[in-house]
C-alpha cells in the first residue's frame, strides 16, 4: 500500500519522535521509500504498479510497453516512463527497481494510453501503436525509409508479425501529434506497404 509523509504522521501523532519512527520502520523492512515523502508497504509488490505514483503524471511506454505488449523479444527491466512539460528527464532507483520518464509532446500525451487497477493499484500504459510511436520519437532520426526499417525490425527486433497486426489508423492519427522525421517516415511506411 502507498502510504505519504502526511499519513505516517498522523498514524503515529503519539509519538514524541514521528520522523525517528518512520526511520526505524525503514530499517526494519516496514515502509520502502518510493521518492521523497512517498513510501510502499508490501515489499514484493510489482514495480509497474508504482511507477505514476513516483513521478506523474505518467504512463508506461517506450521499451517496457513494447515488451508487455511482445512486440519486441527482450524482458525489459527499466519501467519506462512517458511525460509531459517536465522538460528533462527524470531517473529514479529505489527497492522495487529503476524508473525513468522522458517527456513526449503536449498534443500526442493522452491519446492511446489505458488506465488499470490491479491488487488496489491504478497504473497507466501505453497501448502498442502509442508505446511505438513514444520511442521513434526520442529515438535519434533517420534519413530513410531503409533506415527506418533497419531502426523497426534489426535495432529493435520488432516482431514483424505483430507489427502488422497493429492498428494502423491510430498509428496515422498519432504521427500527426509528434514533430519527429521519424514518425513521418513511419508514417509513408505505413501508407505505402499497408494502406493502397
Amino acid at each position: 500500500m502507498i502510504v505519504t509523509t502526511l499519513n505516517l504522521k498522523e498514524k503515529y501523532k503519539d509519538y514524541t519522535d514521528i520522523n525517528g519512527k518512520i526511520k526505524r520502520d525503514i530499517d526494519n523492512g516496514f515502509l520502502f521509500p518510493l521518492v521523497r515523502g512517498i513510501y510502499e508497504t508490501n515489499e514484493s509488490v510489482d514495480g509497474f504498479l508504482l511507477a505514476s505514483y513516483i513521478y506523474g503524471p505518467s504512463y508506461l511506454s517506450f521499451e517496457y510497453a513494447l515488451s508487455y505488449h511482445n512486440l519486441i523479444p527482450e524482458r525489459v527491466v527499466t519501467y519506462t516512463n512517458a511525460t509531459f512539460n517536465k522538460r528533462k528527464s527524470k531517473v529514479y532507483q529505489n527497492h522495487f527497481g529503476l524508473y525513468t520518464y522522458r517527456d513526449v509532446p503536449n498534443a500526442a500525451f493522452p491519446f492511446s494510453v489505458k488506465a488499470y487497477e490491479k491488487d488496489g493499484y491504478a497504473y497507466f500504459m501505453a497501448n502498442p501503436e502509442k508505446a511505438l510511436c513514444d520511442l521513434l520519437y526520442i529515438r535519434k532520426p533517420v534519413k530513410s525509409m531503409k533506415e527506418l526499417k533497419m531502426l523497426l525490425f534489426d535495432d529493435l527486433r520488432i516482431n514483424k508479425d505483430i507489427f502488422e497486426q497493429l492498428n494502423f489508423d491510430e498509428i496515422l492519427f498519432l504521427s500527426d501529434k509528434y514533430i519527429s522525421s521519424n514518425m513521418n517516415y513511419l508514417r509513408k511506411y505505413i501508407e505505402s506497404k499497408y494502406m493502397k
